[in-house]
Parts: structure tokens; sequence; C-alpha cells
């Protein structure tokens, strides 16, 4: 990867071509940064560029030999036309071997006028070998070889034109040479601009792709914050019900059943949530198909806990007003994880929610007497990492710690925006 890096340092990134590749990488290019996967995918490629190339050489020849009519320059032979189709067919190169074309297509054009063949568009070649090569991240190739050109053109019209065809030809005013410099200037700079305009391109493509690469992964991790608050509550009220269940199979039947209906109730919504996510995953952009929970279903939470062994408490303070989706989601979630955690790690068979609403901000409050069990009910251990998450996510934080007196306590501070809240702050205004 070092070589290959090495290989491509100072390259445009628009002119490796192609969208680029952040995610899927394979092999040895996983790890890469996405510029540098666009250089792995246009490696080794450079497709012939026959179309423009033969507009060039219809244009070179058919202007050459309008242009000729009128000069006092040798008469364009045969070896005048192979010459000026050389530069040319030099130009098939310009996109897999860019030194090379720019700097055959300088020696040609010199070759050219040093036989003394009449001047014309045989000057365009080099000019497109020179963009080709400077788009292409062969800055200084170019530069070095229209700079050579232009040495020896200043050789050719005002020393060597002595010693050249055609016989009793003049020194070239200077003149000429300050229009002549003028055009170098002009495809160097345009040749630069096209250059910085292909790289911002492809710096916004490759944001672009990270921006996309982001948002999906925080949606892999919203459905995975979903799934494991579906599951993990319900399976925790599954495995206690399956204990008691089980202990009581014998002795206390009735009781026993009291529990398998739990069971069933339980699953029967965990796999509703789940498949609603699921549906969710498979079509996204659509509408859930059920309503997205919220707080107005803390009593069938209270409900469910109740079935586990767990009686909880829910008060409420401030205007009850309604919610955003995604916060009134969110606060669900985060207190159907505290009491899962409740039912897994503590000895307390009660537990206190408060929800108290202010002025733009949402506390929930989880409370319960300990001590804690050290038990683990099949737990991933990611449950409070997902309540962070969550309340992050909306620019909200969580705190947990235990109290003095041995029991546990969950804090959610979110900040909430209610139409309330705009009316009060419009008519302070």
């Amino acid at each position: 990867m070092e070589d290959h890096r090495a290989r491509h340092r100072g390259g445009p990134l628009w002119a490796l071509g192609g969208p680029p590749r952040v995610e899927g990488a394979e092999g040895a290019g996983r790890g890469a940064s996405p510029v540098l996967r666009i250089c792995e995918a246009r490696r080794g490629s450079g497709a012939v560029p026959w179309p423009s190339t033969l507009l060039v050489a219809v244009l070179v020849l058919v202007g050459t030999g309008f242009a000729a009519k009128g000069q006092d320059r040798e008469q364009l032979d045969a070896i005048g036309r192979v010459l000026l189709l050389l530069g040319p067919a030099l130009l098939l190169l310009r996109n897999r071997w860019p030194v090379v074309s720019v700097f055959g297509t300088a020696a040609t054009t010199l070759l050219y006028l040093g036989a003394g063949y009449p001047y014309g568009p045989a000057f365009v070649p080099l000019a497109v070998a020179v963009f080709a090569a400077v788009v292409s991240g062969h800055r200084h190739a170019a530069w070095w070889a229209l700079g050579g050109f232009w040495t020896g053109s200043l050789l050719l019209a005002h020393w060597l034109y002595r010693y050249l065809p055609p016989s009793g030809d003049q020194g070239a005013p200077w003149g000429q040479e300050v229009a002549f410099a003028a055009w170098i200037a002009a495809v160097l700079a345009a040749a630069e601009l096209v250059r910085l305009r292909g790289e911002a391109l492809a710096r916004a493509r490759v944001e672009r792709a990270r921006a996309e690469n982001r948002r999906a992964d925080e949606e892999r991790l919203r459905i995975a914050r979903e799934l494991h608050d579906v599951l993990a509550h319900s399976i925790s009220v599954i495995n206690v019900q399956a204990g008691v269940g089980l202990a009581l199979l014998d002795s206390d039947p009735e009781q026993a059943r009291t529990a398998l209906t739990t069971i069933k109730a339980a699953s029967k919504e965990a796999l509703g949530e789940v498949r609603q996510v699921l549906d969710r995953l498979r079509t996204p952009g659509a509408a859930p198909r059920a309503p997205v929970p919220g707080l107005d279903r803390l009593p069938e939470l209270a409900e469910q806990a109740a079935s586990a062994g767990l009686k909880v408490t829910v008060t409420r303070e401030g205007k009850a007003e309604p919610l955003p989706p995604g916060t009134d989601l969110a606060a669900f979630r985060i207190v159907q994880e505290a009491l899962t955690n409740v039912v897994r790690h503590s000895g307390s068979r009660a537990a206190r929610v408060g929800i108290v609403r202010i002025r733009g901000r949402l506390v929930l409050r989880i409370d319960d007497d300990g001590p804690a069990t050290g038990s683990d009910a099949g737990g991933s251990g990611n449950g409070l990492a997902g309540m962070r998450e969550r309340a992050a996510a909306l620019g909200g934080t969580i705190d947990a710690c235990e109290r003095s007196d041995g029991g546990f306590r969950v804090v959610a501070d979110l900040p909430v925006r209610s139409p309330g809240d705009d009316a009060i702050e419009r008519e302070a205004r």
C-alpha cells in the first residue's frame, strides 16, 4: 500500500475517474482511505481516446493545408504530413502514459518546425498533451516538456534558422515570442483550473460517500439498539417467568400456567416489534406499519414488569404535551431498558419512574432500592451504552449511579422542542 500511495502522490483525484468506493473494498484495500481506493479502482486503466484524437488529426491536417497558403515555407510533403500525424498519434497514449505523450508531441512539433514546414494548427496536439498531463497529475512533466519546447522554438526562430530550411529564412520578431508565451501560459492556466476543479469535485464525492457511510452506520446502530431493547426486555420477562413456571410446575400448576401465559404474551409482543423493525430495514424510507412506541405505553410496560414480579410506580410532573416521535421513542426505550436492568440485576421488587416535563427538557428518573444481585439474565452488557447512545443522538445525557442506600438510579435529560415552546418564545420576542 505504501508503494501504491507513493506512486499516486500529487495526482488529482478526479482524473482517476469513477465513483469513490468507500465500502466493499476487498483484500488489502479494506482499511485504505476512500482516496486510495479510487486509485486502486483505476490503477493501470486508460482507454484509448480514438474519437478525440481522430478529430485533432483531421484539424491539424486540414488546417495546416489552408494555413500553408501564402507562407514562404517548405511545401508540405509526405514527411511533413507524417510529422503532423505523429503528434496526434502520440495523443493516443495520453490516458495511459501522459508523460510519454507530452514529451513525444513536444519533440515531434519541434522537428516539424525545424524542417521548415508551414505554421498552423500543428501546436494543437502539444496543447492537448500538456492539458492531459497536467490534469492527470503530471504537472512537472508537462511544465518541463512545454519549457523545453519553448526553448527549442526560441533557438530555431533566432539562431538555428540560418542553417535550416527554408533557405533565406529570416529570424522571427520578438513580438511573436511574447504572443507565443501568452499562449503557453493560457494552456497551463486552463489545465491547472480544470485540475483544481476536478480535485474539488473528487473531494466532494468522497465526502458524500463518507456521509452516506456515516448515515448507514447510524442506521445500523439505531436498528441494533431497537432490537437490543425489544429483545432484552422481553427475554428478561420470559426468563423470569420460565423460572417461576419450572419452580411451580408440580406444586402450583395454576401459577405455572399463569407464567406460561405471560411468556406467550411477551414473546408475541417481542415478535411483533422485531417484525416492525425488520420491515423498516427492508423498506428504507417507508412509514412504519405499526405505531412507534412512546411514553403512552408505560402502563403496558409496567404491567409486563409486574408479570416478572416487579412493581412499577409512574409519576408525572409538568405540562403533558405530545413529544416528537424520535424523543418519545427514545424516552420509552430508556425507561424500558432501565426496568429490564432492574429485573436482571437488582434484588428490589419495586421501581419508581419519574417523568418531569419542563420548558424545552424531558427528564426521566428510574430508581430501585437494590441491592444489586450480581446475576445476569442473559444480558449483553450493552444496555447502558445503548441508553447513552439514544440520549446523545438527541443531544441529551444519561447519568447512572449507585445510591448511598444501596439502590440504583438512572437519570436521562433529553432536549425537547414543542409547538408550545415555540409559541412562548414568539410571545417573549
